[in-house]
């Protein structure tokens, strides 16, 4: 893993945590949440607080997340907004801690100026115990303060100064003024400076969690469905229809197209679809030739395709399938017909635009593993656990790419593999029941001509 971290491929963007100060608000945070304190000089943090070097030092990579299920948080800096989250155990938890950070940004750059911030992902459930207490999770609730408890005094105190404006004799009242003195030192003037940090509440209707192996939740989509990672006989009992696993190829592919969230990259407005396909098989190739113990070289191009003509018979159904997409595309070749039972179908995909289109993308990357450059954008849990099982060579090829094709403009990169960043318009529509479906056929979603008309068929 040293590679990546040295390529800012891994803990990039973590916040530094070195002057005493500092140190000493997030020991008194750590304390308060946990009854553990560190005893490093120095350490760096992700968006919640998490230290991977605490973590290293108490030997526990969830010492904030104890149960799995209610992730609490160390606010040192607004800053942390922009940190990486490290050890997801929910696809949600990101997203949510940065709208609240950036809701709350200023009563939190006024907070956090005096003392730590900390709170909790409230999830519906105290522990996530079986694969059917995941259909209980719907709404996180986060609530902060200080460690002082700076915003709960505030609150008691406008509630006082209320008293003090209302009640005929307050203001002979000693004991009152003497309520709102004493507050009013740690809070300053109120009046002036509200401090309000009020809770707030996120729906989760869909998400993917690490828990059982790796689960994938869709409810806010016309036909809901639960997908694992794992055969879907070890979840056990599920209150849902349908349940599958990642080796349901053709119920998957025929779930997606239902729910319309996915379509071809062939014709995904703005995306030179050839470019895309080319860097898919040069992955394919990549993987090929490092499971055959064949020397890739620099692994620029010519050297690929020298590779691939080395291979011949042995170069993999993936590869052939895209081969095929790509020669249709520069009109070198017919439309192939590529059924979902194809190893190179999922690859021809990506999520359509939408709030589901992140969720429906990591989902697409267990299905296509050797796009090795999908899966570290959209799944980076996913990614660093094949990176441990690679070869050296393997690992040196990726972490090159990435640095030299990603990292110099990712927001570039994702437009154009993924397109704008999805909106929030989204039409819930009845669950219907799905049986054994037979193998989707990218050649019936979409021909030389565009889309078919299911209607005229």
């Amino acid at each position: 893993m040293k590679r990546l971290i040295t390529h800012g491929l891994m803990f990039g963007n973590l916040i530094e945590v070195s002057s005493p100060a500092l140190i000493e608000r997030y020991n008194r945070a750590l304390k308060h949440l946990t009854g553990k304190t560190t005893k490093l000089k120095d350490f760096h943090i992700d968006l919640s607080g998490y230290s991977p070097e605490i973590g290293d030092e108490l030997n526990d990579d969830l010492y904030l997340n104890p149960n799995g299920a209610n992730r609490q948080f160390i606010l040192l800096t607004t800053a942390q907004k922009d940190a990486p989250l490290l050890n997801i155990k929910f696809s949600t938890s990101r997203g949510i801690l940065q709208q609240f950070i950036e809701t709350n940004e200023a009563q939190l750059f006024a907070l956090t100026a005096r003392d730590a911030v900390c709170g909790e992902l409230q999830n519906s459930v105290y522990a996530v115990d079986t694969p059917a207490s995941l259909i209980e999770m719907r709404r996180i609730t986060v609530e902060a303060d200080t460690i002082g408890g700076h915003v709960a005094d505030a609150g008691k105190l406008a509630t006082l100064i209320e008293r003090f404006r209302t009640e005929p004799d307050g203001w002979r009242d000693d004991v009152l003024i003497a309520g709102m003195i004493g507050l009013a030192k740690k809070t300053g003037d109120v009046t002036r400076v509200p401090i309000s940090l009020p809770a707030m509440t996120f729906e989760q209707p869909n998400f993917w969690t690490s828990h059982f192996g790796g689960v994938y939740l869709f409810r806010a989509v016309p036909q809901p469905a639960m997908i694992s990672t794992l055969p879907r006989e070890s979840l056990g009992a599920v209150p849902m229809n349908p349940v599958m696993d990642l080796s349901e190829r053709n119920r998957i592919a025929d779930w997606l197209e239902r729910n319309q969230l996915t379509e071809p990259i062939v014709q995904a407005r703005g995306m030179d679809a050839g470019a895309v396909l080319r860097q898919k098989m040069d992955f394919i190739l990549v993987d090929a030739a490092d499971g055959l113990g064949i020397e890739i070289g620099d692994a620029r191009r010519t050297e690929l395709r020298k590779i691939a003509y080395k291979l011949g018979s042995a170069l993999p159904p993936e590869f052939l399938g895209l081969a095929a997409v790509l020669a249709w595309v520069e009109k070198a070749g017919d439309w192939p017909r590529i059924t979902s039972e194809h190893p190179s179908y999922f690859y021809t995909l990506r999520a359509r635009a939408g709030k589901h289109r992140d969720l429906v993308n990591m989902l697409l990357s267990e299905l296509s593993p050797l796009d090795v450059r999908q899966m570290f954008i959209v799944h980076k849990e996913l990614f660093y656990a094949h990176y441990a099982t690679w070869s050296e060579r393997k690992q040196t090829y990726v972490a090159e790419f990435l640095a030299r094709e990603y990292q110099v403009d990712k927001e570039g990169a994702r437009e154009a593999l993924f397109g704008a960043e999805p909106g929030m318009d989204e039409r819930q529509r009845p669950q219907m029941a799905a049986g054994p479906k037979p193998a989707r056929d990218l050649g019936r979603i979409v021909g030389p001509w565009g889309a078919v008309d299911r209607g005229r068929r």
